[in-house]
């Protein structure tokens, strides 16, 4: 029995992966997203968001009020879990892990960790999120960063690997309320 449920939630992931995703009516797309994840008041996902949070149900990936995920991200709760707070603006291309290989392991086995991006984070395009990793709040990501050690609060950070290039001067005061009817 519980392998026949671990495949019907394999197949349906997959379906809103190949299919769901892609509609271009908001309305109807988030309605889709809301049963595989947790949405915030809100909360905006863009059409071709990827999913893999197939094992552990939809509490693997919370994301918080007035945040916003662009096309073409990834967001793997298939272990760990994402957890993004308010205010957060994900750009387009960005991947999110929980779950890696370990390359000093010698079996190539799995190392494993949560994501929390705290309020007002502002991630750039393209950037890539490895298990375990927080973002600290009011932090910036630069485009094409790879974040692997955590981010302090108010930092802007970039390169590959992450490091802290710069300190955010904002009192945060922004609330995203932008919800397009039809974005592609």
């Amino acid at each position: 029995m519980k392998k026949i449920r671990l495949l019907l939630s394999i197949i349906s992931v997959y379906l809103y992966n190949a299919v769901l995703s892609k509609i271009p009516i908001n309305f109807i797309r988030i309605f889709f997203a809301r049963m595989f994840m947790v949405l915030g008041k809100q909360a905006f996902i863009s059409m071709n968001v990827r999913l893999l949070n197939y094992e552990h149900g939809r509490k693997q990936i919370v994301i918080g009020d007035n945040s916003f995920i662009n096309p073409d991200c990834l967001l793997d709760g298939r272990f760990g879990k994402i957890i993004i707070g308010n205010n957060v603006d994900i750009a387009r291309g960005s991947w999110i892990f929980t779950l890696e290989h370990d390359p000093h392991d010698d079996f190539h086995g799995l190392k494993q960790g949560d994501v929390i991006i705290e309020d007002h984070v502002w991630i750039a395009s393209r950037v890539t999120i490895l298990p375990g990793v927080t973002i600290g709040k009011g932090s910036v990501i630069a485009s094409g960063a790879v974040v692997t050690k955590d981010i302090p609060p108010m930092s802007i950070a970039g390169g590959i690997p992450a490091k802290v290039i710069g300190v955010r001067k904002s009192a945060l005061k922004y609330k995203i309320t932008y919800q397009p009817y039809f974005y592609l």
